[in-house]
């Protein structure tokens, strides 16, 4: 599947990209009212937790329904804006290691799999995991991290 090569390509990838932005950069919020990189990619850490449980569940239960997430109350909680770049970068790459051996799990045949979140329609776990990877695509992008030569691959 496309998404998990992305996946892989964008573990490999992005760290680095990352860890060379400047902490200006990364601690600068465009308007009071928006995430700055470190909250921008804070999100994108609960992103991964919420979805790695999506994954998981689909592939051991019948129809799970999930939760939804409010992200700027989790953002808020976790406090991204204080806590060190390098350490949320190893986190990032940690939890998607984590939900991309969840997704290399998924037996061919589950990927049409169904799971509701937040009272959603049912939705594919292939949709749900495509989705992922795409949302992460353009969060990346937002905070500044050039994604095509990285994706150029997997496509």
């Amino acid at each position: 599947m496309p998404a998990l090569t992305l996946l892989r390509d964008l573990l490999q990838g992005v760290p680095g990209r990352l860890e060379r932005l400047s902490k200006e950069t990364v601690e600068s919020r465009p308007t009071p009212s928006t995430w700055s990189p470190k909250e921008e990619l804070g999100h994108l850490l609960d992103s991964a937790a919420n979805n790695h449980q999506r994954i998981v569940r689909a592939q051991l239960e019948d129809s799970p329904a999930m939760p939804g997430y409010e992200q700027n109350r989790w953002v808020a909680v976790h406090a991204y804006q204080r806590r060190n770049w390098k350490e949320l970068i190893e986190l990032w790459q940690a939890l998607n290691r984590q939900l991309l051996a969840a997704a290399e799990a998924v037996p061919d045949s589950a990927w049409s799999r169904t799971l509701t979140v937040a009272g959603s329609e049912p939705l594919t776990l292939q949709f749900v995991f495509e989705d992922y990877v795409a949302h992460m695509l353009h969060h990346l992008q937002h905070i500044g991290i050039e994604v095509d030569d990285i994706t150029s691959n997997a496509a």
